[in-house]
């Protein structure tokens, strides 16, 4: 019995057309490696397919570069602060339609798992620091709203970090600021948030 079943009314009856859609695998490959992959893998033994790729994103890691080819939009590259705060490449991209000028952002260019060595993989400490960065760079580049991906973070810090990118400040009971990208610990003496000014 075949693996694939031929599809009635296909451009050839005598082929295989064969959808892949899977999502990523953590920490290894994105969506759209791993439909690269499987494609190789069918090739190999039907090698006349038919292989349509549609990798399938739920705002994780591929999410951005996902929806923008699906769109026919453009990537925009941006150094940001990891969850741990060193500076890495990341990136955001736009929409290509007519419509409002949309940026696609996920956590994951800033904050996924895979950013963080094993030994400091600490949610206490881990920052969304590099999302707000993100966020503020789409804007500054024009965009009009945003597509937020928040599949896959290591964080733990409810977005207090994206906020303090974004402008806000957070204050504990004894009017003490609490600092920059510094995680979730210390949003248990959290008391007042003031807004982006």
């Amino acid at each position: 019995m075949p693996a694939f079943r031929k599809i009635p009314g296909s451009e050839d009856r005598n082929k295989f057309k064969i959808l892949v859609s899977p999502s990523g695998f953590k920490e290894s490959l994105d969506p759209r490696a791993t439909a690269d992959h499987i494609e190789v893998g069918i090739l190999r033994v039907v090698s006349d397919a038919i292989i349509v790729k549609a990798p399938l994103v739920d705002g994780g890691d591929g999410y951005v570069v996902t929806l923008v080819l699906a769109t026919y939009g453009s990537l925009e590259a941006f150094n940001v602060e990891s969850p741990t705060g060193m500076i890495i490449p990341s990136l955001y991209g736009f929409l290509g339609d007519d419509r409002p000028k949309i940026a696609v952002i996920e956590m994951a260019a800033s904050a996924v798992l895979r950013l963080v060595r094993k030994l400091l993989r600490d949610p206490e400490l881990t920052t969304t620091y590099g999302i707000g960065q993100i966020i503020e760079a789409a804007f500054k580049s024009g965009a009009q709203g945003t597509l937020l991906g928040c599949g896959e973070s290591d964080t733990c810090d409810a977005g207090v970090g994206m906020a303090q990118a974004l402008g806000a400040k957070f204050y504990a009971a004894d009017g003490s600021q609490i600092p920059m990208a510094s995680g979730g610990k210390p949003l248990v003496g959290l008391a007042a948030i003031v807004p982006q000014e």
